[in-house]
């Protein structure tokens, strides 16, 4: 009599769709925020005004067809094929004059934009992390910096500062307007900083610093950038402001000395109207990049600033 034969039992088939899953590609903060600017139409003039903007301030030396300070026209001639804003009262090309104004007027509104959004972000985030007594003094500071009228202030410590170079007006543009930036900030740090992420980032027994730089900061990334551009916005009209009133450099090249020279010089009586006109287009032309894209930057971080797309508005 033969010994029954065993029998292994076989395993269930895997259920269809239940098999090990391919690890899913991991969308990054950046292409997001990519995408986003991509589908947003004021993103897009914004970026595209910056760009045109950012080429002028790159390659000046290229582009424009004379050397900014050059006396070698005749003053007060109208436009031309070859002087498209005629020329100064001393005999300079005005289109040159713009392109190399370019650079310094760019470079205050990124630099000033920069250190203030720097500010902001240290004073606001550490703010709402650290909570208690740290929280109490820094929100103080910050509502004290708030309440002053910014401008004047500026003002007076230009006024100072015979002269005022393209270092001073960064740092005193970049010094007093962080104050709205960190308020945004703290705001968001706040509702932010008891999330799931987070309390596992301090049960792993993870640093401060590290859960502030790693988990905090990259959720805010939209408000950041909409923080550095309404702070650029701002640097932009408050240098040329500066500029005109004779507070800056009146021999550095840039859109607020040229409407210092052109107010000096009464252009717009001696009717070189696109001496005098031309500076302010080309300021409010940038500042207008700096405003649309804050403008979109606010819509990306905020879904409730978002237009509704055109079926559901009907």
């Amino acid at each position: 009599m033969s010994a029954p034969a065993i029998t292994t039992p076989l395993a269930p088939a895997p259920a269809a769709g239940s098999g090990p899953t391919e690890p899913q590609p991991r969308t990054t903060v950046g292409a997001n925020l990519l995408r986003a600017v991509l589908h947003n139409r004021k993103a897009m003039a914004g970026s595209l005004l910056l760009l045109f903007f950012t080429v002028l301030a790159i390659f000046p030396g290229q582009i424009a067809p004379d050397d900014p300070q050059a006396e070698i026209y005749l003053p007060g001639l109208g436009p031309s094929s070859h002087h498209w804003f005629g020329t100064t009262s001393y005999g300079q090309d005005v289109l040159s004059q713009l392109i190399w104004g370019t650079r310094q007027s760019l470079l205050v509104a990124v630099a000033a934009g920069g250190l203030a959004t720097v500010v902001a972000v240290l004073v606001g985030v550490s703010a709402a992390y650290l909570g208690g007594l740290a929280d109490g003094f820094l929100s103080l500071v910050t509502d004290v910096i708030l309440v002053i009228p910014i401008f004047p202030l500026v003002i007076v410590i230009a006024a100072y500062e015979k002269n005022a170079g393209l270092l001073t007006l960064t740092i005193v543009l970049g010094a007093l307007g962080w104050s709205y930036g960190a308020r945004q900030l703290r705001a968001q740090a706040l509702s932010i900083r008891n999330r799931d992420f987070v309390d596992v980032a301090r049960v792993r027994g993870e640093r401060r610093l590290y859960v502030i730089v790693f988990e905090l900061l990259p959720t805010m990334t939209s408000l950041i950038v909409a923080s550095f551009l309404g702070a650029a916005l701002y640097a932009v009209l408050a240098a040329a402001g500066l500029q005109f009133i004779g507070l800056g450099d009146p021999n550095a090249q840039s859109w607020g000395t040229m409407l210092y020279w052109a107010q000096n010089n009464e252009a717009l009586g001696s009717g070189l109207v696109y001496w005098a006109i031309m500076p302010g287009v080309c300021v409010a032309l940038l500042g207008a990049a700096f405003a649309l894209m804050n403008y979109a930057f606010d819509e990306i971080s905020n879904p409730a600033l978002r237009p509704l797309p055109k079926l559901q508005r009907r």
